[in-house]
């Protein structure tokens, strides 16, 4: 089981005196993709960090598969806009030293097998030799992808992976991330800046404000769906609406389709 629950959270950064995140709460189910937006600041990253378990809260509580998270572990992968690679290891060598980390009864030549495999699913079989230095901005993400898919994570955090990239590699890493999540049906909380990207992606989106979540709404389009015909519809354009007139209404609270 890999659902996430969040539940009365709060959360202070030491040495400022305004919460960063107020009275947070938000479900994702098993298996669902939830869009998460907002304006800059507004704690969206630190939710993830949160969920992550490289934060602690000051209180309310964080499930993932109906377990208290307590720190980092092995059912939750994390992809951050940064795809922090070693810089003096191969893409393989990369997503193998992770999966190791993650299950220390694997071999190195089964760690070895999975990275590989992951890696051709991202379509990296032949940059599997690459060096990051050698590799795209996108083809790095890539490989950051194949990381958690390597180590059989059921629950996915990505913050805003794909917003370093240019137009063509973002398409393309979407198009990817849907494919996966398609055939995996992991649990994902995808946070990101853009609109249309959350609306493609998401089975529902949430909107934050600076320490709260005031805006959920189910994405009502069916799958798969196609970028050039759904964010040019009316239906695309009218919660597109809705979502760009929150960024002036903060203050407010409004619950759609919670």
């Amino acid at each position: 089981m890999g659902g996430i629950e969040v539940k009365d959270l709060v959360f202070t950064y030491p040495g400022t005196s305004s919460e960063t995140l107020r009275g947070v709460d938000l479900s994702v189910g098993e298996g669902e993709f939830l869009s998460l937006i907002g304006p800059s600041g507004c704690g969206k990253s630190t939710l993830l960090r949160l969920l992550a378990g490289l934060e602690r809260p000051e209180s309310g509580s964080l499930f993932c598969g109906g377990v208290p998270i307590t720190g980092p572990g092995s059912d939750r992968g994390v992809v951050f806009q940064s795809p922090a690679l070693f810089p003096w290891m191969t893409a393989r060598d990369n997503v193998s030293f992770a999966i190791r980390k993650s299950d220390h009864s694997l071999s190195r030549a089964e760690a070895r097998s999975r990275a590989e495999e992951a890696l051709c699913r991202v379509g990296l079989a032949d940059s599997m030799s690459m060096l990051p230095n050698q590799l795209s901005g996108g083809m790095q993400q890539r490989v950051a992808i194949a990381r958690v898919l390597g180590m059989g994570c059921p629950t996915l955090l990505l913050d805003e992976p794909f917003s370093a990239l240019d137009p063509k590699n973002r398409f393309a890493l979407q198009e990817l991330l849907l494919k996966l999540w398609e055939e995996d049906r992991k649990t994902v909380l995808f946070v990101t800046h853009d609109m249309d990207e959350a609306i493609l992606l998401g089975d529902r989106v949430a909107f934050m404000e600076p320490g709260r979540i005031v805006f959920r709404h189910k994405i009502p389009f069916s799958r798969p769906r196609q970028r050039e015909t759904l964010l040019i519809s009316s239906e695309c354009c009218a919660l597109r609406r809705d979502m760009i007139s929150l960024f002036y209404k903060w203050g407010e609270t409004a619950e759609v389709n919670p």
